[in-house]
């Protein structure tokens, strides 16, 4: 910062946002707030490069580009004009070969990529990959020979073994790709197989002979063991295979692959004979529970057994009740220093955040340095848990256990009564009732599944004249629903009691306080007085009202608010919202954009409605950019946290200007989670551990939000399985490299 001048070096992309000047001495203070956007180049994030393909296949040519704004993409051919975007060719011909070129461009600059298509034919040739002279199957299992000639246009395949023309059966078959298949293969298998390849260039073939080898079994398979934390276990697994093969013993845990390299520390294969692969895990830990899977593999074929480990020392949980558990756990290392306390803590379903714990009510209230078991109470009925436990000394807080188990409470009835009881008597005389559960909110708001309980959650509304002595009741099975009508008119100048209770597979819950309304015999005289409108969004606006008293027989029930374009339209097909009596201000929604309006307001009751009131005027704002966001996400190397960042949005001259950008963060199929607002347009988060995630993220404008944009994200549980996954493939590959050779 040097004086009033602000130098930004080396402008980068993140430098865009709100920069916002402040100036201040003894007389007051002042402030001026500027948008900054950064714009520059194209830059090639995918471009095309020298490609030969066979006459009759498919090819996408792409390119992409990024900088701002927007690159466009377009494509010369041979030095021609040839198309924007990607180029597709369903069946390829010789006329579509030739030099290519990408052209990117924005306002900035333009960039190139080039490269040349060749379009080949050829007859079948297996010189390059032949059919393997070696095949090696075993027996009661599935053979695949590939055969695999290269030719073009795709050539046509016919397989014989010894002269026997093999045709397709419940045995045998014959992939479009030329592969042959063999299931339950035996001994009279064994034979020479040949592959015949044909097109229109001409044929070739290459024969191969198939050895039917014995297949491997599991001859002692490991067992489940329950260990102490310290101890050491070995699951014992042995095989039986071909002589003529090497067998080797791969070992899982929780589909994560042993590398016996880098957990030397704990975890051991010792081989007894050739034939086994016996695991030792060495000071257990609770890290080392979980399924464990040991795999005799030979480049032929392989067989697994799997075990259990479960290891005592960690968190157990005990005594499941509807609002409480017992948890039990071993005594840790107290470092030279007496334990003072152990804090227990609990985690929910709904927790976002993998570290969302937090600390837990026990009976007892203080656990002291020599407990070993806690009643965590105060939890929810029906409702997922993890629990674990830290001990304290002199010197602070020690590491946090392993979590327990997921466990889920016992359900119960529901004990939170709807509040907020709102009863009116609508123009056609029906009785509508509307609720919520949260205090001094206009409108009414559903619970939250935390508080169902149980399965079958509802609501039950019940309803009787004064003077009556038997409730009328009605189920309302929906837990998002807030609001019933009962259809049949009720008596005029009537006092009518309501009550609104909820229910589970329980029973019924707590009911609300009793509410009552009354059913009028004449329609309100007055008119409501100062109405006033705010524009909010593009389509929505806030009015406000002076309230209508009177006595009865002329009380008020609710206020209608009618609202119309004053230009275009028709003011019979006004939009109509209906409120409570207690209410003197609403939302009005599914507005036009831009546009100029009436807006109207009338006192009613079950007779009738009252005079209207003076028409207020106000004008709606330009609505928010129709365009998506295009996301772009990024997961660090340590797939501990993920980076998200998007293209800017401008407005055009008849949209709203673009403020900043909401970020929510749920759970699949959740409907809640964490919302973050920015000025920038980029946003990192703490990876979750496990679960699908749902990323939405929408430009805020003063008209309103704009579209969502949507990404899915896995944790990093799910990451490890797509490891699992490579890895696997690796030795597959690295076993049948060794046939090869």
């Amino acid at each position: 910062m040097n004086g009033a001048l602000l130098h930004l070096i080396n402008v980068q992309y993140e430098d865009e946002g709100s920069y916002e000047c402040e100036t201040l001495n003894v007389k007051g203070m002042d402030w001026y707030r500027q948008w900054v956007y950064v714009e520059g180049p194209p830059e090639w994030a995918e471009h095309i490069n020298d490609t030969e393909k066979d006459v009759g296949s498919e090819l996408t040519l792409r390119c992409v580009a990024v900088g701002k704004p927007t690159p466009w993409i377009r494509w010369l051919k041979d030095g021609y004009s040839y198309g924007k975007g990607e180029l597709k060719f369903s069946s390829l011909t010789f006329g579509d070969s030739g030099m290519y070129q990408c052209i990117a461009q924005n306002e900035w600059g333009t960039i190139y990529a080039n490269a040349e298509l060749r379009v080949v034919s050829c007859a079948p040739t297996f010189v390059y990959n032949p059919v393997k002279k070696l095949l090696l199957g075993a027996e009661n299992a599935r053979v695949l020979i590939e055969c695999k000639p290269r030719a073009a246009p795709k050539p046509r395949f016919i397989w014989k073994r010894g002269s026997e023309l093999l045709n397709n059966s419940s045995r045998m078959l014959i992939w479009d790709d030329g592969t042959l298949e063999i299931l339950n293969a035996t001994k009279s298998d064994e034979a020479s197989y040949t592959c015949y390849a044909e097109n229109d260039r001409g044929k070739s073939n290459s024969t191969g002979t198939l050895t039917i080898t014995e297949a491997t079994k599991i001859t002692v398979a490991p067992s489940d063991i329950e260990v102490i934390v310290g101890d050491t276990a070995v699951l014992h697994c042995s095989a039986s295979h071909d002589p003529s093969l090497d067998v080797t013993f791969i070992w899982t845990v929780d589909s994560s692959i042993i590398n016996f390299y880098t957990d030397f520390q704990n975890y051991e294969q010792v081989m007894g004979h050739e034939n086994s692969g016996d695991l030792v895990i060495k000071n257990i830990q609770m890290r080392h529970a979980g399924h464990y899977i040991c795999t005799a593999q030979t480049i032929v074929d392989n067989a697994t057994a799997e075990a259990d480990v479960f290891v005592k020392g960690g968190i157990r949980v005990e005594e499941i009740g509807d609002t409480s558990v017992k948890i039990r756990w071993c005594l840790g290392s107290d470092h030279g220093s007496p334990l003072i306390q152990h804090v227990v803590q609990t985690k929910d379903f709904y927790a976002l955040d993998p570290e969302d714990w937090k600390s837990a009510s026990t009976s007892p209230v203080f656990l002291d340095g020599a407990a070993e078991t806690a009643t965590v109470v105060n939890l929810y009925p029906w409702m997922q848990y993890e629990f674990r436990v830290h001990a304290v000394n002199e010197f602070g807080a020690g590491e946090n256990s392993q979590p327990s188990i997921k466990i889920k409470t016992w359900d119960a009835r529901p004990t939170v009564a709807p509040s907020d009881v709102i009863g009116q008597v609508g123009i056609s005389g029906e009785l509508i009732v509307t609720w919520s559960f949260l205090s001094y909110v206009c409108s009414p708001q559903p619970v939250k599944p935390q508080y169902f309980f149980g399965k079958k959650f509802g609501y039950m509304v019940a309803f009787k004249q004064h003077e009556d002595y038997e409730w009328k009741w009605s189920t309302v099975e929906d837990p998002e629903t807030r609001r019933y009508v009962y259809k049949e008119k009720m008596n005029p100048d009537t006092e009518i009691q309501v009550k609104v209770s909820t229910f589970n597979n329980k029973g019924e819950g707590a009911a609300s306080i009793i509410t009552v309304v009354y059913s009028p015999r004449l329609a309100p005289t007055e008119a409501p007085l100062d109405v006033y409108a705010r524009q909010v969004t593009s389509t929505e606006a806030l009015v406000w009202w002076l309230p209508v008293f009177q006595a009865p027989p002329n009380w008020v029930d609710g206020y209608q608010i009618r609202y119309w374009r004053k230009y275009d339209d028709n003011e019979a097909a006004a939009s109509r919202v209906i409120v409570h009596r207690l209410v003197n201000q609403t939302r009005l929604e599914n507005m036009r954009p831009d546009s100029h309006y009436l807006i109207e307001v009338r006192a009613f009751n079950g007779a009738g409605l009252g005079p209207p009131s003076e028409h207020c005027e106000m004008f709606t704002r330009r609505p928010p950019p129709s365009r998506r966001l295009r996301v772009y996400k990024y997961v660090s190397f340590t797939r501990k946290w993920l980076y998200l960042y998007w293209d800017h949005i401008y407005n055009y001259w008849n949209e709203s200007y673009v403020e900043g950008y909401k970020i929510l963060f749920r759970k699949e199929g959740e409907r809640y989670g964490k919302l973050y607002t920015t000025g920038n347009h980029y946003f990192d988060f703490p990876m979750p551990e496990t679960g699908d995630y749902v990323v939405e993220i929408r430009a805020r404008c003063e008209g309103g939000d704009g579209p969502i944009s949507q990404i899915r994200v896995q944790g990093r549980a799910a990451l490890s399985v797509e490891s699992l996954s490579v890895c696997t493939v690796l030795v597959l590959a690295l076993t049948w490299m060794s046939l090869d050779l």
